[in-house]
């Protein structure tokens, strides 16, 4: 259900970055029609200098904002779909450069797994699995709902 909505956002923002650059370019070229018919004697050069500008920071705008979003959606923790959603990480800790301690859930069981290059380990297997980590430090999405609630009432 999650990953329905990282996949409706992702193309919610493509279209609009695509509505927004296709509706430059046809304002470009309006203006550019209307120059042409005022100086008919005169023709732009379609390899200008503030064509090409245009194209570049066009281009920079996009890999921007698909760097943003990946990066959004990486630190969401939307792409944890392996297993058919029953394998979750709760949380993690390094303990080194390269080691690191996971908090892993398989169903109802809870795992302390450590891992290192070219090595994973079960620490511990928690008799009774710890309250979700997600009610005690509210992230980022329950903060903006709760703001959005507060606006609403205001209103």
């Amino acid at each position: 259900m999650m990953f329905y909505h990282a996949r409706q956002l992702t193309l919610f923002a493509t279209g609009c970055v695509t509505f927004t650059l296709s509706y430059a370019a046809e304002s470009t070229k309006t203006s550019s029609a209307l120059k042409g018919t005022a100086s008919l004697g005169q023709a732009q050069d379609p390899m200008a200098m503030t064509s090409l500008w245009q194209l570049t920071l066009g281009m920079l705008l996009v890999l921007g904002l698909i760097a943003a979003i990946a990066w959004v959606l990486k630190r969401s923790g939307r792409f944890q779909m392996a297993a058919g959603g029953g394998l979750r990480i709760l949380g993690g800790l390094s303990m080194g450069t390269r080691e690191r301690v996971v908090l892993l859930q398989v169903g109802e069981t809870q795992l302390l797994v450590g891992v290192a290059p070219g090595r994973v380990q079960t620490l511990h297997v928690l008799d009774k699995p710890l309250e979700s980590i997600r009610d005690a430090a509210p992230g980022f999405a329950d903060q903006l709902g709760r703001f959005l609630n507060k606006e609403k009432t205001k209103t």
